[in-house]
């Protein structure tokens, strides 16, 4: 195969791969409400790390129950490939569903419960949030506080859900994501 037409190739596919990924998401590309994208020198985490204050675990009543939120009522979710507080969403996948990040104690406010608050070290070194031994994390297509558009979704080889106050994920469908989807 001639030079350029392996360079067209390659950037072809390129393109397609990020279509299908966009698609499958339901949600416009997941790196851009994050603002920036994970590369090689740095990790998305790390960068969140450096701008993280004490993280504060809030609640908030949606259609689905009264969830686990983020000081600014962005939806946190869990991933089921998590088997333990250890962390297995790093790379695309952490740009896709950023760890909360803290620097120092989380706090707990509203109907979330101090004691299952903890937190639990990262490939990159940096201290993501975990609730009753689940590491948190948002979903760069929730827009707006209630959004849960990431309920049920099976991304990077597992579904993602929502947590209640009593730390259990909650597996009912939302009206914004009936069904899931995933890549």
């Amino acid at each position: 195969m001639r030079p350029h037409v392996r360079i067209a190739a390659a950037v072809a596919s390129t393109a397609l791969a990020t279509a299908a990924v966009t698609a499958c998401s339901g949600s416009g590309s997941p790196s851009s409400s994050a603002g920036k994208t994970a590369s090689p020198s740095t990790s998305y985490a790390m960068e969140e790390a450096a701008k993280a204050a004490p993280a504060t675990v809030n609640t908030k009543s949606v259609p689905l129950g009264k969830i686990l939120v983020n000081d600014k009522n962005l939806t946190l979710y869990l991933f089921q490939a998590d088997k333990t507080t250890k962390s297995t969403c790093t790379g695309a996948c952490a740009t896709a569903w950023p760890p909360l990040i803290v620097k120092g104690k989380p706090t707990a406010s509203g109907g979330a419960q101090s004691k299952k608050l903890s937190t639990t070290k990262r490939s990159d070194g940096s201290m993501q949030v975990t609730y009753n031994g689940h590491p948190l994390y948002h979903f760069a297509g929730d827009k707006k506080p209630g959004n849960v558009n990431g309920q049920g979704l099976n991304n990077f080889g597992a579904k993602w859900y929502v947590l209640g106050t009593n730390g259990k994920q909650i597996t009912k469908s939302s009206s914004q994501n009936p069904g899931g989807g995933g890549y």
